[in-house]
């Protein structure tokens, strides 16, 4: 029988142990792809605490590798296997991970990621970085498949990130914000101080457009004339302009085709939407504004500014707030400190794309006309907004319907 090793302290070692002549102690082994690896500690026990790591990562399926790879490492593996996404899409992905992830969080070590990491973190983001919860949504998207494929890989048991930012936001009492569209009388009130207010009246006819044709904000900042067939009565739909605003790369515009092949699709001509364009025609010919900006290869913009350039989603949300303001504190100086008066709430570009498919749930439009208006790739996302605006609507009526029933009316005598 082979004489089993000892270390100097008379201790039987393990196979693949070896105490070295400084005195510490080597674990030698070999993961499946023939790769031989080593672990290192100052004492045996140190060392077997390691080992039993290691045997608790086979068991489970796991790398023993995990622990000398960092959440960068498998971000940059991510990002170069990822195809599929549009350039803005990975640009964007890229910028948040870089900008927010990678000088934190993406320098732990993927195997000692938990879960309590992932909640520090975006509190940390929240609380003392000032980072709106959008922002957290969009870095929250990239960092989630990211550990997902550090799951797929045998990093990681599970993905530390799941359900962390539903936990955030349940702490926060954000869970259940949802989409808010303007109601008739909200929308009324804001089409009507636009078509009458002098200052603001330019902005008419792109806002009028996108709440009755639910355009996103990149199809109709990036709207040429050539797209617009006021004869057929119909909107051509078939790229997007994209704005950057990034710290190392400055601001810019390009152009892209639509996400996903729904986005392509042609949009009728309602009336007013056809009014609304020829004012925006005879606006810029009255004032000689003619579009400067061309893109890509792309010009003759519908909707620029009086330079000649096209908008942005920033400039569009910030004249929709100024909008508001300026709205309801007419409204509230004509009220004369009566109760019960209707203001416009905060709301922003993407509230008006969701007002007009609230307005075309409620007036009964197929279900599957609204999603190819709107190019909604997942039917679910059209059911999500039919299913509450029908809701808001029965509720609506029942209300109407209880009101009925309790008022007795004028008797006769």
């Amino acid at each position: 029988m082979a004489k089993r090793r000892r270390d100097s302290k008379g201790r039987v070692l393990k196979k693949g142990e070896q105490e070295l002549a400084n005195g510490t102690y080597r674990y030698d082994y070999t993961l499946k792809n023939g790769k031989r690896c080593f672990k290192y500690a100052k004492t045996l026990e140190a060392l077997r605490q390691k080992e039993d790591e290691i045997v608790s990562s086979h068991a489970y399926g796991l790398r023993p590798d995990a622990d000398s790879v960092l959440l960068n490492n498998v971000a940059d593996m991510w990002f170069a296997l990822k195809n599929g996404l549009k350039d803005n899409t990975r640009q964007n992905y890229r910028y948040m991970y870089d900008y927010f992830v990678r000088d934190d969080l993406g320098k732990y070590k993927i195997k000692g990621i938990k879960h309590s990491d992932v909640l520090s973190y975006y509190n940390l983001l929240l609380d003392e970085r000032g980072l709106k919860q959008n922002t957290i949504d969009n870095i929250h998207t990239v960092l989630h498949q990211v550990l997902d494929l550090a799951v797929q890989d045998g990093y990681l048991r599970t993905n530390p990130s799941t359900n962390a930012l539903r936990h955030i936001k349940q702490a926060r009492n954000t869970e259940n914000e949802k989409k808010r569209a303007l109601t008739r009388e909200e929308q009324d009130i804001f089409l009507n101080y636009l078509s009458r207010n002098g200052k603001y009246h330019h902005w008419y006819p792109i806002f009028y457009i996108m709440l009755n044709t639910g355009m996103r904000v990149g199809e109709i900042t990036g709207l040429r004339w050539e797209d617009v067939d006021l004869d057929e009565g119909f909107i051509s739909v078939n790229h997007t302009l994209v704005y950057y605003n990034h710290k190392e790369n400055g601001r810019y515009f390009n152009i892209h085709t639509p996400k996903t092949r729904a986005g392509e699709r042609t949009i009728p001509i309602l009336n007013g939407v056809k009014e609304a364009f020829m004012q925006e025609e005879h606006f810029q010919h009255e004032a000689g504004i003619k579009c400067t900006a061309e893109i890509d290869g792309y010009t003759d913009f519908v909707f620029v500014n009086r330079f000649g350039n096209v908008h942005n989603q920033g400039t569009l949300n910030k004249a929709i707030r100024r909008i508001s303001r300026d709205c309801n504190e007419e409204i509230i100086v004509k009220s004369r400190g009566k109760a019960n008066v209707t203001l416009l709430p905060r709301f922003s570009c993407h509230s008006l794309r969701h007002t007009f498919a609230t307005r075309l749930c409620e007036s009964g439009v197929n279900i599957k006309v609204i999603q190819d208006v709107l190019g909604h790739a997942d039917f679910n996302t059209t059911m999500n907004i039919y299913t509450d605006a029908t809701k808001d609507l029965k509720k609506r009526e029942f209300k109407e319907f209880d009101c009925f029933l309790n008022d007795d009316g004028d008797e006769d005598e």
